[in-house]
């Protein structure tokens, strides 16, 4: 089964389950996926977190309900997962600029998105015909020394990213030249999953070494394991990352055949990275199998 097929199948399972509570990691357990890369895949594909995805999926059927029955918002509500009819007025309200009361007397119809088929051509729509090369190679394995947090990325509800990594290395960078036994000037950002049904990341910025020794208070040692990697070079600001990963998740990996190897991401920054150019260039890299 490819990756689509497997992004269809959680899509499916969140249709069947509207009127239900949905936990995402059931969804990604359905789609045979990691709950951190089916978000990140989904996220990619669609431009919405899962959340969004099944909160906009419940107003599609509440404003189907609201225009062709009679039944209560109450009941409504309830069934499109929210607790109470003043919270689901005040999302609705939110969403749509009129009170679900004002819409069923008005009858006015709203668009509204459709289930989201994944295919090839959709694909293609979104990318408006993309088309990136990476760097494929074998990398041996490598150890790293550096500093370490938790965060939520931006395929998450509860993306914490831009106040966890930038201090991070605005702690890491001052205290390169405590590490010892350094390979280069090139340091790296690790990015991997904390555990399996979790959107919760752990990032490190580290420099790799020749040896693990001394290592300075407040640091730590990272392996990484031997493994294929692909690689590729993003271009510009650093603050359009997000579109660079997405297109590698999004398009690249599900028309590659390959699979993600569930090992750490990795981003370079070597002498082209400029944190405040447009002109900055910088690789993210995906292991494969």
């Amino acid at each position: 089964m490819n990756y689509l097929d497997q992004i269809q199948r959680g899509v499916d399972y969140i249709e069947a389950n509207l009127d239900q509570p949905i936990a995402i990691a059931e969804v990604a357990k359905e789609a045979n996926m990691s709950q951190w890369h089916f978000q990140r895949m989904f996220k990619g594909l669609t431009g919405d977190t899962v959340k969004d995805y099944i909160r906009s999926r419940r107003f599609g059927r509440a404003l189907e309900v609201l225009l062709n029955s009679d039944r209560r918002i109450i009941d409504i509500a309830l069934e499109a997962d929210f607790e109470t009819q003043e919270s689901f007025s005040r999302a609705f309200k939110a969403a749509f600029d009129i009170s679900p009361a004002q819409y069923r007397k008005a009858g006015k119809k709203y668009p509204f998105p459709p289930k989201v088929k994944f295919d090839q051509d959709y694909l293609a729509h979104i990318n408006k015909g993309l088309d990136t090369v990476p760097e494929m190679y074998a990398q041996q394995a490598m150890n790293f020394v550096g500093m370490r947090t938790s965060f939520f990325g931006t395929d998450s509800e509860r993306n914490n990213l831009a106040e966890k990594l930038p201090p991070l290395w605005q702690q890491f960078i001052p205290r390169l030249s405590e590490i010892k036994h350094t390979v280069g000037g090139l340091c790296y950002g690790i990015v991997r999953q904390l555990k399996e049904n979790s959107d919760e990341l752990e990032y490190f910025c580290a420099i790799e070494v020749t040896a693990i020794a001394d290592i300075p208070e407040g640091m730590v040692a990272i392996k990484n394991p031997a493994c294929t990697y692909a690689k590729f070079t993003h271009q510009g600001a650093v603050r359009f990352i997000d579109d660079t990963v997405n297109y590698i998740y999004s398009t690249w990996l599900p028309r590659s055949g390959k699979r993600h190897a569930y090992l750490a991401d990795l981003e370079f920054y070597g002498a082209g990275y400029d944190p405040v150019s447009a002109e900055s260039t910088m690789h993210y890299a995906i292991p494969i199998d």
